[in-house]
């Protein structure tokens, strides 16, 4: 059986990507550019979609977000 969601939602890291994102006052939009820029391309729709947990964050999108984001993968994935 494959399971699409946890607790309800597709990610884990939504809050936390939301959270590290507006302490850097970056925008969606401003972070969808910097990820663009450093070769994963994702709209400012889909960072939204990520942020309320109605998306899948894949594992290459973790570490460019934590790099962008200045936070560890373990941290966006609620590990520390």
């Amino acid at each position: 059986m494959k399971i699409y969601d946890y607790a309800g939602k597709k990610n884990i890291s939504g809050e936390r990507i939301r959270e590290a994102r507006t302490r850097l006052h970056l925008t969606q939009t401003n972070l969808a550019v910097q990820l663009k820029l450093s070769g994963v391309d994702v709209e400012r729709d889909s960072i939204s979609r990520i942020e309320i947990g109605t998306r899948f964050v894949t594992d290459y999108e973790i570490r460019e977000l934590s790099k962008i984001l200045k936070v560890t993968p373990a941290w966006l994935l609620g590990m520390e």
